[in-house]
C-alpha cells in the first residue's frame, strides 16, 4: 500500500503557492514556503510494519507563512456625507508606511459642518495617499490604501543603549583663594571736611561750553526699536469660512429686524431650586434653563406657525412646518456648531435636557455627526453663559427666526406699583420681516415671556 506523507500546515503553504503562481507572482510563491523544508518521500507498508524512504520523505523543520495576496491591499473611500454637504478638506493623521490598528483614525475631514474622522478597516500599514493634506475630497473619493496584516505589528524595540563610560577621573582643581575679611561694622560717624572760608570763583554763562551732541546714527543703518511687535498668519478652517459665508449670505438675503424684551425669572429659578434634586434622582440629569426655553419655543412656534416657515426663493412659495426642530447653539474650540433636538413639541422637560446634555458630549468630544446638526427650524442662542447683558443674533438659514437668550442680573422693576430687585433677562428675536410681521414677531416673544415666567402656562395651554 502506498502512503503519501502529508502535513496540514505544509498542505496550506502549497496551496497558497499554487494560487499565487497562477496569479502570476512568484516572488510571493517563494516567500509562502519561507521555513519549508522538504521533498517528495514514499512509503511502503511490509508485513504491517512502515518502511520508509528517508531520503525521500518530507521533513518540516518550522512553517511560518507570510503570504500576501493582491487583495490584501484595500482602497479605503471618502465616507458618504449628508444631503446639505457637498466636499471637505482632509488632515491626515498618519504618514505612508506608518503602522495603524483596526479603528485607529488615519484621516480627518472637515466638512463645513463637523470633522468626520475616518478609521482604519483592519490592522495594516499605510501604503499610499490618494489626497493630499488640505485636499478637497467629494463622498466616495478613494483615500488611502493600506496592506493588511492581520494584526498591527509590535513596535520595534529600541536597541538597549550601551552602558555610558566610566566617567573620567576629576582633575584637581586649585582651591580658591580665601575671600578677604569683612570691615568691621564702624561704630562712629565719619569725620565732616570742614568748608572752606574762601568764596567760590564764579564764571559768567558765556564761558560755560556746551554738552557735545549726541553722534547721529549713519545714514542707511536701522535703528533698532523699542518694543518691536510682530503679527502672524493663520489659515482658516473650513468651518469658519463656512460660517463667515453663511452668516454673510443670511445678511444678503434676509431682511432682519430684532424685537427685544425682558423675562422676570424668578418663577423659574425657583421652580429649579425646589424640583433639581428630585429631578437629578429621578432621570440622572441636572435641571436647567435651557429646557424651559426650548419647550417655551416649541410652545410659542405651534401658536404663530409663520415664524417656523420659511421662504423658498426658487419657487417663490412659503413652506410651513408641522414639526419642530430647535438647533441649540454650542461653542466649540473649533467654532460654532447647532446641533438639533427634534421633535421638541413632543418632549417633556427631561427629554429635552437629556437631548441637551447628549448632544453637548458629543459636540465637546468633537464627536458630531452630519446628521446631528441637519436641518432645524429655529435656533436658540445662548450668550448669558458668557456674562451677555444685551445683543442681536443673526438668523441661521434657512430659518426665518433666531432667539437669543443673555445673562441673568437683578434689577430694580416696579410691581405693583413698588419698586423690587428681581432677576431678570434681556431676550432678542431677529427675524425675517420678509416673512414674518412686526405683531407677529411680538406675539411670539411675549408668549416665550409668558411661558417662562409662569410655567404652568404650558400644563393649560393658555
Amino acid at each position: 500500500m502506498l502512503l503519501l506523507w502529508r502535513s496540514r500546515c505544509l498542505g496550506r503553504a502549497l496551496g497558497r503557492s499554487v494560487r499565487t503562481l497562477r496569479q502570476g507572482n512568484c516572488t510571493l510563491a517563494r516567500r509562502s514556503l519561507s521555513g519549508v523544508a522538504g521533498s517528495q518521500g514514499l512509503a511502503y507498508i511490509d508485513n504491517r510494519k512502515l518502511v520508509v524512504n528517508s531520503s525521500s520523505v518530507f521533513t518540516v523543520r518550522y512553517f511560518r507563512t507570510t503570504a500576501v495576496h493582491r487583495d490584501d491591499v484595500v482602497t479605503v473611500n471618502t465616507p458618504a456625507f449628508a444631503e446639505s454637504v457637498t466636499e471637505g478638506d482632509v488632515r491626515w493623521e498618519k504618514a505612508v508606511g506608518d503602522t495603524v490598528a483596526e479603528d485607529e483614525v488615519v484621516c480627518e475631514i472637515e466638512t463645513d459642518k463637523t470633522s468626520v474622522q475616518v478609521p482604519a478597516p483592519a490592522a495594516g500599514v499605510i501604503e499610499a495617499l490618494l489626497v493630499p493634506d488640505g485636499g478637497k475630497v467629494e463622498g466616495g473619493t478613494p483615500l488611502f490604501k493600506l496592506r493588511k496584516t492581520g494584526a498591527a505589528p509590535a513596535k520595534a524595540k529600541t536597541a538597549a543603549a550601551s552602558p555610558p563610560p566610566p566617567p573620567a577621573a576629576p582633575e584637581p582643581v586649585a582651591a580658591a583663594p580665601p575671600p578677604p575679611a569683612a570691615a568691621p561694622i564702624p561704630t562712629t560717624m565719619p569725620p565732616v571736611p570742614p568748608v572752606s572760608a574762601q568764596p567760590i570763583d564764579s564764571k559768567p554763562v558765556s564761558a560755560v561750553k556746551p554738552a557735545a551732541a549726541p553722534v547721529a546714527a549713519p545714514p542707511g543703518e536701522a535703528v533698532p526699536s523699542k518694543g518691536a511687535r510682530s503679527e502672524h498668519r493663520v489659515k482658516m478652517n473650513r468651518m469658519r469660512q463656512r460660517i463667515a459665508q453663511r452668516l454673510k449670505e443670511a445678511q444678503n438675503t434676509c431682511a432682519m429686524l430684532t424685537t427685544f424684551n425682558e423675562i422676570d425669572m424668578s418663577n423659574i429659578r425657583e421652580m429649579r431650586a425646589v424640583h433639581k434634586d428630585p429631578f437629578l434622582k429621578k432621570h440622572n440629569l441636572k435641571l436647567g434653563f435651557m429646557s424651559a426655553f426650548v419647550k417655551a419655543s416649541a410652545f410659542a412656534l405651534q401658536d404663530q406657525p409663520i415664524v417656523n416657515a420659511v421662504i423658498d426663493d426658487t419657487t417663490k412659495e412659503i413652506v410651513y412646518r408641522d414639526y419642530v426642530d430647535i438647533s441649540v447653539a454650542v461653542a466649540t474650540p473649533r467654532g460654532l456648531v447647532v446641533p438639533v433636538v427634534r421633535n421638541v413639541e413632543n418632549m417633556n422637560f427631561a427629554d429635552i435636557e437629556r437631548a441637551i446634555y447628549e448632544l453637548g458630549e458629543k459636540a465637546r468630544k468633537n464627536e458630531l455627526a452630519i446628521e446631528d446638526m441637519d436641518g432645524g427650524t429655529f435656533t436658540i442662542s445662548n450668550g448669558g453663559v458668557f456674562g451677555s447683558l444685551f445683543g442681536t443674533p443673526i438668523i441661521n438659514p434657512p430659518q426665518s427666526a433666531i432667539l437669543g437668550m443673555h445673562a441673568i442680573f437683578d434689577r430694580p422693576v416696579a410691581v405693583g406699583g413698588k419698586i423690587e430687585v428681581r432677576p431678570m433677562m434681556y431676550v432678542a428675536l431677529t427675524y425675517d420681516h420678509r416673512l414674518i410681521d412686526g405683531r407677529e414677531a411680538v406675539t411670539f416673544l411675549r408668549k416665550i415671556k409668558a411661558a417662562v415666567e409662569d410655567p404652568r402656562v404650558l400644563l393649560l395651554d393658555l
